[in-house]
């Protein structure tokens, strides 16, 4: 059962006109003949009959597809994710259930099409949860209903009621009413239209990424800072170096206890010699520093 066998939409003007034009010539079928060909291509995987499926059901695709044309996409490239979930339902589907496949095919179809437009309608991921995609596609709706100025700040009675019957945050609904508001625009797009020549967005955008130069001389510091710190430490006993190491300079930190068990101290003798080591560490870098003619910062 291939896409291919499907009829194709053309791009060029006039093709969506000819592709439902052309639809039309499949034939509607009885309900007893569409529980045999569900019964045929579930049972003996009969392409035939599962053809005969779907392109029964290209005008309800198309016609599902037509509710989606307010979120810019091609009308074209909406239709082909609908064929793509009908596809999907016919392979799913059971005849012995007791319902007609358009009852069925009807979810599959607008779960395809809904998630094609998630994908494409903005770079940035809009919703993964079901309550946040239902907010993406019950919106615009629900702004209709209350008479809401296209364009314009819901008020905070509007917000509240649709949070409440969609079942989301209030944040949620401003959020997405924004995003709605203002899709995604290329970088690429001019500044002043189509006039050629014209400088684009993206070349009015502040590269806050350091320079080379910066870059390099943040490198000769931290290569510096890190050799006085090696110099310092030597001038550590085993245990104060091992104690500062595990309180201060791991990832995960030993706790005091740990540290007095592995010691045979106490816990206020570990924390004291743990501020007496970061105390010489400190002063021998800075003497160092400045030695070398560095501005003496103290380790943090």
């Amino acid at each position: 059962m291939a896409s291919a066998s499907l009829p194709a939409i053309s791009a060029t003007e006039g093709g969506l006109s000819r592709y439902l034009s052309e639809i039309r010539r499949f034939p509607m079928l009885e309900p007893e003949e569409e529980f045999l060909l569900a019964k045929a291509w579930r049972d003996r995987g009969d392409i035939e009959s599962a053809h005969k499926l779907v392109t029964s059901h290209l005008r309800l695709v198309a016609k599902i597809a037509m509710g989606y044309r307010g979120y810019g996409l091609p009308v074209g490239e909406l239709i082909s994710e609908g064929n793509v979930g009908m596809m999907q339902a016919v392979k799913r589907f059971d005849p012995d259930k007791g319902f007609r496949l358009s009852t069925y095919a009807m979810w599959w179809i607008r779960a395809s099409i809904q998630e094609y437009i998630l994908r494409s309608w903005s770079l940035v991921k809009i919703g993964t949860t079901a309550a946040q995609k239902k907010l993406f596609f019950n919106l615009r709706r629900l702004r209709g209903q209350m008479k809401a100025i296209d364009g314009g700040q819901l008020t905070p009675e509007q917000v509240e009621k649709i949070a409440t019957q969609l079942s989301v945050s209030q944040d949620e609904v401003i959020t997405m009413d924004r995003r709605l508001a203002a899709p995604d625009h290329s970088l690429n797009a001019p500044v002043r239209g189509d006039e050629e020549g014209s400088s684009e967005w993206q070349d009015w955008l502040v590269d806050e990424t350091p320079n080379q130069e910066t870059r390099l001389a943040e490198g000769d510091e931290f290569d510096s800072r890190h050799k006085l710190l090696e110099a310092a430490m030597g001038g550590l006993n085993e245990r104060e170096r091992d104690i500062l190491v595990q309180r201060r300079l791991t990832e995960n930190p030993a706790t005091l206890e740990d540290l007095s068990s592995r010691y045979g101290i106490s816990r206020e003798r570990v924390r004291q010699i743990e501020v007496r080591a970061f105390e010489k560490l400190q002063k021998s870098v800075r003497t160092a520093a400045a030695e070398q003619g560095m501005s003496p910062t103290a380790l943090q």
